[in-house]
């Protein structure tokens, strides 16, 4: 029994060692989606336009935790304990890929609201479809190439040049087109359940205070 539940520990760190870390980086560009988008800003500054930049650096990892479901699929596979599975990293790699991207929707979510107060609801849509499309592109170079976020930074020459390079050939394209379709499904679906959470929020305080009133 204790080799069985040391051999599962020995797992848990091997295959979901990563869950911390990856929630870490979803949630810095959900964070900064609400400085960015939600506070009122008297003008963009300087600091406002670098914290727009990391925040399109940075949010291809919420999403990114979709494709961390190999993860979990490793883990089931190494285990000898069907309950381990079941009771422990199913719901614990459940929850991270969807917290993971539960930020990417948030994220997207203010920036609508954002571009909506800026005039442009028009562009809301256009605007989520070419989102979907820089993750889907930052998704492959993550997962495929193995790039970091960080890596825009101290090695943006060597990250456009194998960019350029890789998205010129038919493989990544065929990847990247499955993951946006992938990206605007979930999406769609993951926004209607949130703006039914917060409609129905907003309702119940409503009448809490037509109560108290």
């Amino acid at each position: 029994m204790e080799s069985i539940l040391g051999d599962s520990l020995g797992e848990f760190n091997g295959y979901s060692g990563w869950i911390v870390w990856n929630l870490f980086l979803a949630f810095i560009p959900m964070t900064l989606s609400f400085w960015l988008f939600r506070l009122r800003h008297p003008s963009r500054t300087l600091i406002w336009w670098i914290g727009l930049i990391v925040f399109i650096a940075f949010l291809p990892n919420a999403p990114y935790l979709l494709t961390d479901i190999i993860h979990l699929i490793g883990a089931a596979r190494s285990t000898r304990s069907i309950w381990i599975v079941t009771l422990i990293f199913i719901p614990l790699h459940t929850f991270a890929i969807l917290a993971g991207f539960e930020a990417y929707v948030i994220s997207l979510i203010n920036q609508g609201h954002y571009l909506t107060k800026q005039g442009a609801g028009k562009y809301v849509a256009s605007a989520e479809v070419l989102v979907h499309i820089l993750c889907a592109i930052g998704i492959y170079l993550g997962r495929f190439i193995r790039f970091n976020s960080w890596d825009l930074v101290t090695n943006f020459k060597g990250v456009l040049m194998v960019s350029i390079d890789e998205l010129s050939s038919k493989f990544p394209v065929v990847v990247i087109s499955i993951t946006v379709l992938v990206l605007i499904l979930f999406y769609w679906l993951m926004k209607q359940l949130t703006l039914g959470i917060i409609l129905r929020i907003r309702e119940v305080r409503r009448n809490n205070r037509d109560l108290l009133s």
